[in-house]
């Protein structure tokens, strides 16, 4: 199973130049984004307290149901489908990429 350090290295890869380095949405392309990057360590704050995986695995991986909502972030669910992992969401084993199951657990633990 990944841990929190793959995703560390995965979000040091792909989400540090928009997000910034602590996740707060402070990256050195932010400032030229039409739309400012999330602040990451509020994901669970913005949720009554509780980390929303589902939610967040959805919109990493580019919900299909959302095609319609204009992005700034990629999708990065094509890149990373053939590795799969079972990782309990909401009391259901769903198949996630391994990488990004690792990216969920290194958001949780920066949530302030």
């Amino acid at each position: 199973m990944p841990d929190q350090s793959d995703g560390a290295a995965f979000f040091a890869e792909n989400c540090v130049a928009c997000h910034g380095r602590t996740g707060k949405g402070d990256g050195p392309l932010a400032a030229g984004l039409a739309k400012a990057p999330r602040d990451l360590t509020l994901l669970a704050r913005d949720n009554d307290g509780r980390f929303p995986e589902t939610k967040t695995l959805a919109y990493i991986y580019g919900d299909p149901l959302d095609n319609h909502m204009t992005r700034v972030m990629p999708e990065f669910g094509e890149d990373m489908a053939l590795d799969l992992v079972p990782v309990d969401l909401d009391g259901q084993m769903t198949p996630t990429p391994r990488v990004l199951a690792g990216l969920l657990l290194y958001l949780e633990s920066i949530q302030r």
